[in-house]
């Protein structure tokens, strides 16, 4: 069992099945406040130190908001250039000077294992914004909390999950995450679905399945999302590579939009992304045809980002139990989007 309070989350590895369902109970617990139906000051005077590396939108703000709705004030850095690792500070001094001024740390960072190499000199916990091709952790807990949601909707559960991954999982953080998260239940089935050079590493497939998952790959898009309950996309994660040129061969390659989705798909399958999708006319891997489809569940996944990364600030602060005592109607306009 994973002790929350005062850890670092760096890792799927670090999780067993009690404690994610730990986070989605908390997260659950959260909606009134990321709904803007209530307010709570529990981290009234806490500081989240944001500190992004690498180009973000959605995480960065999404950890932003997060901690902000439980309270608690946020300072940002972003860009290498904007920090005194530009000047040739190591990762070591960054993280002993920040966690002085931070109550917690959230760190993205383009090489693999960075963030563990800070987090360990850190003297404040540090989440996993991601790390390179490596992980994601908050990511694949919120696709998964928006899995067991969307499922919830048509009467199953994380049990006997059957799920298509497309596109580039050879460097998606966020696919090597879920696939981890997935060993957690039982029976599920998976299909990977990529060019044969942006194949899932075989060391995540392995441990797929040795965990017990049925895990098959394919090169072929419309034969792999025919008997799915999820249809996972990915963009070409084209920073990840050597050259723009080499991104280029694959951009495009698996495009799903409303006809493919009509003509192979069962009438539930739930489709995501975790974002940023490639909306270029040369890539629109998830086509914006798809916009009305009742099935896309991109934004309510966005959406259930906060509540999960609520949970994750509650949990390791270590005041998931204090959140209502701290609380107050909202008191201003706020639209019903939720």
């Amino acid at each position: 069992m994973q002790q929350f309070a005062g850890s670092h989350i760096l890792s799927i590895n670090q999780f067993e099945r009690a404690d994610v369902e730990r986070i989605f109970n908390v997260a659950d617990s959260m909606q009134p406040y990321a709904h803007r139906r209530r307010v709570t000051k529990v981290l009234d005077g806490a500081i989240l130190g944001n500190m992004f590396f690498e180009p973000s939108t959605r995480t960065r703000v999404s950890f932003g908001s997060a901690f902000n709705l439980l309270g608690g004030e946020v300072r940002e850095t972003t860009g290498f250039e904007s920090s005194a690792i530009s000047k040739g500070e190591s990762l070591y001094d960054t993280a002993r000077v920040l966690s002085g001024y931070s109550d917690v740390i959230v760190m993205r960072h383009p090489a693999e294992g960075s963030v563990a190499e800070f987090a360990a000199a850190s003297r404040v916990p540090v989440l996993n914004g991601g790390d390179g091709s490596n992980e994601h952790p908050s990511q694949a807990l919120l696709d998964l909390y928006t899995i067991r949601k969307e499922l919830a909707g048509h009467g199953r559960s994380l049990e006997n999950l059957r799920i298509a991954m497309v596109g580039d999982l050879r460097f998606g953080r966020t696919v090597h995450s879920l696939c981890k998260l997935l060993c957690l239940f039982q029976g599920v089935q998976v299909v990977l679905v990529s060019p044969d050079e942006l194949r899932m590493p075989g060391d995540i497939v392995e441990t797929m399945r040795s965990a017990g998952l049925a895990v098959n790959e394919s090169d072929q898009l419309e034969a792999s999302i025919a008997h799915v309950d999820i249809v996972y996309s990915t963009r070409i994660q084209e920073e990840r590579f050597q050259s723009q040129e080499e991104a280029d061969l694959y951009r495009g390659r698996f495009r799903l939009n409303q006809s493919v989705y009509t003509a192979n798909c069962e009438p539930n399958t739930v489709i995501m992304h975790p974002l940023p999708r490639d909306s270029r006319a040369t890539a629109r891997e998830l086509d914006d045809d798809l916009n009305d489809n009742p099935n896309l569940a991109i934004f309510r996944q966005t959406d259930n980002g906060v509540l999960v990364r609520m949970a994750l600030f509650a949990l390791v602060l270590d005041v998931a139990d204090q959140v209502d005592r701290h609380a107050r109607d909202v008191n201003w306009y706020t639209a019903g989007r939720f």
